[in-house]
């Protein structure tokens, strides 16, 4: 467990002991020898957070056969209809900035052989001649103290190139999130385009009725007016609904990163029908906590910045220390040839700034950083219960309207229907009672939406891949801090 941080005094000379100074350059060197790019570019990771959280493949293109490999695989699976678990895929493969996330993990590679690599040395050679005299002088310069910490930097470089692994993983799973919530907002919005063209239909055909029977007498101009205004609304209503139906065809179609050719792919006209029974998620709390990859990123950030603050600590009264080997060749005025050989030292003399800002600094970022990670730990609880609190009640929302709502609207409008055959009721009340059942359809399948919309919402609160929001704020500013602060 995390716990805040004290500054401490340290004492100089115990950091510099010739033992010390001669282990932290082997272990430098030793270390800069296994710091190498991987094959997959640090894909692994990503790769097994999607194949265990969603079941899903991942490619990073970066060549010309990936990016062929990748549009036939999205080829073939638009072929088939369009499921959700089929639109999360193409996405993961044709998502372009899904790609730029991985390309940003590719960078992050590269800081990682970067900072675990030694300071090159610098090499200057001088020549002075003037009066007869002639002065040569070479010099390799090599920055100790970027030596001595170099263990320490490439520690906390790998921990940041683990924590954009996990950014990645993230990204990863907030673009499934995305693609999920937009398919069953384009899936409904076609259910629903499908309804009200029913109902337009009947509506037309009402108020021509209505029309007719105002001409011979036999419907006075309110019940006309009535009848009309419905139709008038319907209309207006299917014409929003196409609109939202094309709009939300369109937001998947850039979250699977299709154009052109790719358009006319077809998705189901009804949503999916509700599951048996609703999850039973007893542990929900625990697994958030356990799997979410913002709160793993948090944790990593902040024991890179202890790190950081150590390193601080060990630099407090350094901020430059030279070594410069020296080899110096001199010709005096008869041209008698003498070598010189010495070191140079050179360091700052900490007597207006001893290091107690810096450090202060970096104490306080990190006590920032923890209590930011114990806020959205405490907030990750919080949305895991009401997500599920949520995705329950939808359900049994959605279910009322399936068992209970719908069939008896069926048994009403049937029963209409016997008694307009035999005559015991007119026309209008038959289509009243259209209406009323129209209405309760369309709440049904509004219901059954939000239940897959927080169907979706749940998966997301406990692996992670939010859209961001107060409980999302992450430590990577602090880290920013953290590396000035040390510098």
């Amino acid at each position: 467990m995390f716990k805040r941080f004290e500054s401490a005094p340290l004492q100089f000379g115990r950091l510099w002991s010739k033992t010390a100074g001669l282990t932290a350059l082997v272990s430098a060197f030793a270390l800069s020898g296994c710091a190498t790019f991987s094959p997959d570019g640090g894909m692994s990771v990503v790769a097994d957070v999607a194949g265990q959280t969603i079941k899903k493949d991942v490619v990073a293109i970066r060549s010309t056969e990936d990016a062929t490999q990748a549009k036939d695989s999205v080829r073939g699976l638009l072929r088939r209809g369009l499921t959700v678990d089929t639109a999360v895929q193409i996405a993961l493969l044709n998502n372009r900035g899904l790609q730029a996330a991985y390309n940003d993990l590719a960078i992050a590679e590269a800081d990682l052989v970067q900072d675990s690599l030694p300071p090159n040395p610098t090499f200057s050679i001088s020549r002075i001649a003037g009066n007869g005299a002639l002065e040569i002088e070479r010099q390799v310069v090599g920055d100790i103290l970027a030596l001595a910490t170099l263990p320490f930097r490439s520690e906390i470089a790998r921990q940041r190139f683990q924590a954009a692994q996990l950014r990645a993983a993230e990204e990863t799973l907030r673009l499934a999130a995305e693609v999920r919530r937009a398919y069953y907002r384009a899936v409904a919005a076609n259910e629903l385009v499908g309804l009200l063209t029913e109902a337009k239909a009947t509506a037309e055909s009402t108020a021509q009725l209505a029309l007719k029977l105002g001409q011979t007498g036999s419907m006075n101009k309110l019940d006309q007016a009535r009848e009309q205004v419905f139709y008038a609304e319907t209309t207006a209503d299917l014409a929003t609904l196409r609109q939202e139906a094309t709009s939300s065809r369109e937001r998947l179609a850039r979250l699977l990163g299709l154009w052109d050719g790719d358009l006319g792919f077809h998705i189901p006209r009804k949503l999916p029908i509700l599951p048996r029974r609703p999850q039973s998620l007893p542990r929900i709390e625990v697994d958030a906590v356990e799997h979410r990859l913002d709160l793993q990123i948090a944790r990593i950030e902040l024991a890179a910045l202890a790190k950081s603050l150590n390193l601080t600590e060990a630099t407090r009264f350094v901020t430059l220390l030279d070594v410069a080997g020296i080899s110096r060749k001199t010709r005096d005025p008869e041209g008698a040839p003498f070598r010189e050989r010495g070191f140079d030292i050179q360091f700052q003399i900490p007597i207006f700034d001893g290091g107690e800002v810096r450090v202060r600094r970096a104490a306080a970022t990190y006590n920032e950083a923890f209590n930011l990670l114990t806020e959205k730990a405490v907030n990750v609880r919080s949305e895991a219960r009401d997500a599920y609190r949520v995705y329950r009640s939808t359900y049994d929302i959605a279910g009322h309207y399936q068992r209970e709502v719908l069939p008896l609207r069926k048994i009403i409008s049937d029963e209409m229907q016997l008694r307009f055959s035999s005559m015991q009721v007119d026309i209008f009340t038959v289509l009243q009672e259209a209406r009323q059942r129209l209405v309760a359809l369309r709440a049904g399948i509004e219901a059954k939406r939000d239940f897959w919309l927080a169907k979706a919402e749940l998966q997301t609160v406990v692996n992670g891949g939010g859209s961001g929001g107060e409980t999302n704020r992450q430590a990577r500013p602090s880290l920013a801090q953290a590396n000035a602060a040390s510098n």
